[in-house]
């Protein structure tokens, strides 16, 4: 009998039935809720009279429409306001635990997850949101679900889901100077496209990845739903421990020692067979920034806008003229010559201490370009707090940008930040679909270093040059 995967191991703990087809019923660990899927599931118990099975094994955070102004700046949006105050009542009427606006332990859903301790390896983990699949960091199966799905797992703490094949990526060579572990998931999705891990639960393994901090590896598998995955997972290691001991809610004392002796076994067998498997040499990797509609639309900041009359796939070349006629580029115009209106370093992909930190060091001693307009969105009441305490908002202030309260912000167009239609940002976020930051907004996707070089440049630059 060949060895297991991670994911096997854990899919395994979890299911409580088998249906005809292959389906499986899974036993839910934990649930982050949040405004904007939530309001019909909660609907659905009200509806049908029925009470919310395990109160305890849900927090809730209202983030994408929140402002990130809150000082004397009100909701801008009556919808926004109206969300955020739904999902307060909800879940003081289930007794589910709430993250309020003004609150120290606000933030991003998938910020304050890991931080809280709530995402612990080994659980299933979901939440009404795509980018679920950055707890897998963590070791544990965490995916995004839809608003029926929410409706089952209040009801009865159980989802019925299909078992997905297993994908192993290795990552190895370890990071050259101003490369981020944002670039290697932009050349990883350039590589084998934004489909190429439909039906895949990936893994992420080597020697890069050993290497990496958390706050990296949630970057990682943050984005890995950018690739057509559901999960995306690094096994618990001594780095993963680390990072969790002290945290609110992460066991104590014997239950902790008991905990970390479990969770050393979770990783895939020596003898593991997966499904599908890719080696991926990151040492030669440069800074990377997105120029079309979709995160594969990236290349290296020393290239140029490709030209889609030298593309033989009539059907890529079709997607890529349709992309650039929307960012209103032209074939041949080199990356590092196109000029940015607004900077936004943030969101659950790069709003994280470790984040903010590396922008700082590119923007000290220096001014953002007077024809960009910048903002800096920690991605929960916590990294703010830890961010001023490191004087991090003080170089962010002098040198031009605006620094915010928690929130998704300008990731997602749900909110009072957004961009015009025809402005161009240089953004730390995970998608750059058309509309995404606002209606006839223009998105190129970078990591922080990278979005701070931007906003000091006036136009997307390779940070190498600052550092």
């Amino acid at each position: 009998m060949t060895g297991r995967t991670l994911y096997d191991k854990i899919w395994e703990q979890h299911v409580v039935a088998d249906f005809e087809g292959g389906d499986n019923l899974l036993y839910v660990d934990r649930h982050l809720v949040q405004e904007v899927s939530s309001p019909q599931a909660f609907a659905y118990l009200r509806q049908n009279n029925l009470p919310l099975r395990r109160p305890d094994l849900h927090i809730a955070v209202a983030d994408h429409a929140v402002p990130t102004r809150r000082k004397g700046h009100p909701f801008a949006d009556g919808l926004a306001k109206r969300q955020v105050e739904r999902l307060r009542e909800n879940v003081e009427t289930h007794g589910i635990a709430y993250m309020p606006m003004n609150g120290d332990r606000h933030g991003i859903v998938h910020v304050i997850g890991p931080e809280t301790g709530f995402t612990l390896p080994g659980c299933t983990l979901v939440c009404g949101d795509s980018h679920t699949s950055t707890h897998g960091a963590f070791g544990c199966i965490a995916f995004g679900i839809g608003a029926s799905e929410c409706a089952s797992v209040f009801a009865t703490q159980t989802i019925r889901q299909a078992r997905q094949k297993t994908m192993r990526v290795n990552l190895d060579g370890g990071l050259p100077v101003g490369v981020t572990v944002k670039d290697v998931i932009l050349a990883l999705i350039a590589e084998i496209g934004t489909g190429g891990g439909v039906g895949y639960a990936i893994e992420y393994a080597g020697s890069t990845i050993r290497d990496l901090s958390m706050e990296a590896r949630m970057t990682l598998c943050n984005m890995t739903i950018e690739a057509g995955s559901r999960v995306g997972m690094v096994a618990p290691d001594e780095t993963t421990f680390t990072y969790l001991k002290g945290r609110p809610l992460s066991p104590e004392g014997e239950m902790w020692e008991r905990a970390v002796a479990a969770w050393s076994d979770l990783k895939s067998d020596e003898d593991a067979v997966f499904d599908r498997e890719i080696t991926f040499d990151t040492s030669t990797l440069e800074p990377q920034v997105s120029w079309g509609t979709t995160p594969e639309q990236t290349g290296a900041i020393s290239g140029v806008v490709p030209d889609p009359d030298r593309i033989a796939d009539r059907g890529r070349a079709s997607r890529v003229r349709k992309s650039l006629a929307y960012m209103g580029l032209t074939p041949g115009t080199r990356l590092n010559d196109i000029p940015v209106d607004r900077v936004f370093i943030g969101s659950c992909t790069n709003g994280r201490l470790e984040d903010l930190r590396a922008a700082a060091a590119v923007l000290k001693g220096r001014q953002v370009a007077q024809s960009v307009r910048a903002i800096a969105v920690p991605g929960s009441a916590a990294v703010r707090i830890a961010a001023e305490a490191e004087g991090l908002h003080e170089v962010f202030l002098a040198a031009g940008f605006e620094w915010r309260d928690s929130g998704c912000s300008m990731c997602v167009a749900m909110n009072d930040d957004r961009l015009e239609e025809g402005e161009r940002c240089a953004s730390t976020s995970n998608r750059n679909f058309e509309g995404r930051q606002g209606k006839g907004g223009r998105t190129h996707l970078m990591s922080p270093q990278m979005a701070a070089a931007a906003a000091v440049t006036g136009r997307l630059s390779d940070v190498r040059e600052l550092l």
